[in-house]
């Protein structure tokens, strides 16, 4: 794969999301399969694994960790931590630490390359934590930081106290708000931007039929975007893009993908990948390019498109409460 710039950290043009690995899309790979799946996106080129310390409760760190032992050196790994209510009202720097040092535990290293703030809940609390992310690189504990799903102002907050590395958040051809202001904010101010759920929780593959059912903690039970009556209603995008991946002997998972990378050279999805055959499709999209005329065509079609239901984490919480 090519490589591209998250500010200073060179990483492969996509990275690999590993939440499913251990939850989040129903029954979860035996373990030495995830660990086999890790080994083969590093074979295939990927350089750049993202996992966090609230995926099955840390152990989904402990499962990356293992399974980028024998290269750890050779790739940019990424975790996050998640600050509580009462740690963002006491010593931010010292639960933000306490948090890395589990994490480092964890995935069995001894730094990170690039520690996000998975959710900004206290607002007031933003140069506070990019404060304490600054001594962290300092100490050689973090080569980087980052924020999730942040606002241009956090961003902009946050980046004026500690420069930020990259700012993970979703977008996709179904979810494009960061587009308006966040993105250009990132570019401007030279951070990388790293799109989860880049394919919209693998609808955009184009394998999904309404008549689908899901189970478990599958996320996609509460994601409005696969409930029956949406799935038929966003047809028309899936039709775009099975036109486009006709036309340039592709898939649609590859096409969403090209239109990403294609749109700035600082954005970097990481799509989460359970099978061998879906890594090879993804990372392949890096060989799809589209020229000038092909995307602007994509974007004057997606223009004309409504996308029916979205994804939030107030959706995805009703999971706890679901048999």
């Amino acid at each position: 794969m090519e490589t591209r710039f998250l500010r200073d950290l060179e990483v492969s043009a996509i990275g690999y999301g590993c939440m499913g690995l251990t939850h989040g899309y129903g029954a979860a790979p035996e373990r030495s399969e995830s660990i086999r799946l890790i080994q083969s996106a590093y074979d295939m080129g990927c350089t750049f694994f993202d996992t966090a310390e609230s995926y099955s409760a840390g152990e989904n760190e402990k499962l990356v960790g293992e399974g980028i032992k024998s290269f750890r050196s050779h790739i940019v790994l990424a975790t996050k931590l998640h600050l509580s209510g009462q740690e963002e009202n006491e010593n931010v720097a010292a639960a933000v630490k306490s948090h890395l040092e589990a994490s480092l535990k964890r995935l069995g290293t001894d730094y990170v390359d690039i520690y996000y703030h998975h959710r900004i809940e206290d607002d007031n609390r933003v140069e506070e934590v990019a404060g304490a992310m600054g001594e962290l690189i300092k100490e050689g504990k973090i080569r980087g930081w980052g924020q999730s799903q942040a606002t241009e102002q956090q961003v902009r907050r946050a980046n004026a106290v500690t420069p930020l590395t990259a700012i993970q958040s979703e977008f996709s051809m179904m979810e494009r708000m960061f587009e308006k202001d966040v993105i250009p904010a990132c570019e401007e101010l030279g951070i990388g931007f790293v799109p989860f759920s880049p394919l919209a929780s693998g609808f955009l593959s184009g394998k999904y039929t309404k008549e689908q059912t899901y189970a478990g903690d599958d996320v996609r039970r509460v994601i409005s975007r696969f409930a029956p009556e949406n799935v038929e209603r966003n047809q028309p995008l899936l039709d775009l893009l099975h036109a486009l991946a006709q036309e340039k002997e592709a898939t649609p998972a590859q096409i969403s993908l090209a239109w990403m990378l294609h749109k700035k050279d600082f954005i970097v999805p990481i799509p989460g990948m359970r099978k061998v055959a879906r890594m090879e499709e993804n990372f392949g999209a890096d060989s799809v390019s589209l020229s000038e005329e092909e995307y602007r065509r994509i974007e004057e079609e997606l223009a004309k498109i409504t996308v029916y239901g979205n994804r939030t984490d107030k959706d995805i919480a009703k999971l706890r409460t679901m048999k």
